[in-house]
C-alpha cells in the first residue's frame, strides 16, 4: 500500500515539473517543495471537502471501569453509538434481563397466530425505543477530534461488551488518489502551489546581471497566475466538481 501510495504521488510531482516547463528548462524546485505543495493540497481538500470523508461503523469493546477510549486518528466524527444488550452490562455470567428480546417473544412467538401485521410492527418498534431510553439502551458519550478520546458517560461495570461505533473518517489518500475526479482536483493545486513557490522564489530578483546585460524575471507574474489557478480550484470545490455531495434541505 506504501509502494502504490508513493507511485501515485510520484505522478503528481511529475505532472506539476512537466506544467513548469520541465525537460525543456531548469525548473528550480527540490523534491521538497513537491512534497509540501502535495501535503498542503491534501490538508486544504480535507477540511473543504466533504468527499475527503466516507461513514463507517467500527467495533469497540468496552473495559470494566474504563470511560475513556483513544480511536484511531483516522476517525473524525463519531455520530452514535449501539449497544447488542442492556441490562448490568456485565459479561460475569451473572443473568442479564434483555427487555427487546422479553418483548418479542412475547408478542411475536407466544401469540403468532393472533398478532401482526404493520401495527403491531409500528408498536413493537416504539416500545424498543421507549424500553432503551428506560434501561439504558442509548449511551451518552462524548468525542473529541483533535486527541480522539471517547469518553462513555456511564461506566461500564464489566469487561467484554462489544458496542458498535457509528462514525465519519478520512478517506485514505490512496483512496483519494485513486478517484477520477479528486485525483483531477488535487493534481491542479498541486501544480498551482508549486507555480506560486517559483514565482515567490523569482520575485525576490527583479533581474539577474549577465555578460549582455542581464536576465530580467517574471516572478510577480508567476505569482498572480498560481493564485488566480488556486481561487479558481477553491471555486471548484464550491461547485462540487470533485464529487462532493451538496448540503441537504434545512427545514425550521
Amino acid at each position: 500500500m506504501a509502494n502504490d501510495l508513493d507511485i501515485l504521488k510520484q505522478d503528481i510531482f511529475d505532472y506539476a515539473k512537466l506544467r513548469l516547463g520541465g525537460q525543456m528548462v531548469d525548473v528550480e524546485l527540490d523534491p521538497e517543495h513537491y512534497e509540501a505543495a502535495y501535503k498542503r493540497t491534501i490538508e486544504i481538500y480535507r477540511a473543504r471537502a466533504q468527499n475527503s470523508q466516507e461513514e463507517s461503523y467500527a467495533f469497540l469493546t468496552l473495559a470494566a471501569d474504563t470511560q475513556e477510549y483513544i480511536l484511531p486518528k483516522e476517525v473524525q466524527q463519531v455520530r452514535q453509538i449501539f449497544r447488542r444488550t442492556i441490562g448490568t452490562s456485565s459479561n460475569d455470567g451473572g443473568n442479564q434481563f434483555e427487555p427487546f428480546e422479553a418483548g418479542y417473544i412475547n408478542t411475536y412467538l407466544l401469540t403468532a397466530g393472533r398478532t401482526g401485521g404493520m401495527l403491531s410492527y409500528e408498536l413493537y418498534t416504539q416500545y424498543q425505543e421507549l424500553t432503551a431510553r428506560m434501561f439504558g439502551g442509548f449511551i451518552n458519550y462524548t468525542f473529541n477530534p483533535a486527541t480522539k478520546k471517547l469518553v462513555i458517560v456511564r461506566r461500564p461495570h464489566g469487561t467484554g461488551e462489544i458496542v458498535l461505533l457509528w462514525t465519519f473518517n478520512m478517506k485514505p489518500e490512496v483512496q483519494l488518489l485513486t478517484d477520477v475526479l479528486t485525483l483531477n482536483w488535487i493534481k491542479e493545486h498541486t501544480y498551482s502551489l508549486c507555480k506560486h513557490m517559483l514565482g515567490q522564489a523569482y520575485s525576490k530578483f527583479a533581474s539577474i546581471n549577465g555578460p549582455q546585460g542581464g536576465t530580467s524575471l517574471n516572478g510577480e507574474s508567476i505569482k498572480t497566475e498560481a493564485q488566480a489557478e488556486m481561487d479558481r480550484a477553491m471555486e471548484d470545490l464550491k461547485l462540487y466538481v470533485d464529487g462532493s455531495q451538496p448540503m441537504g434541505f434545512i427545514i425550521g
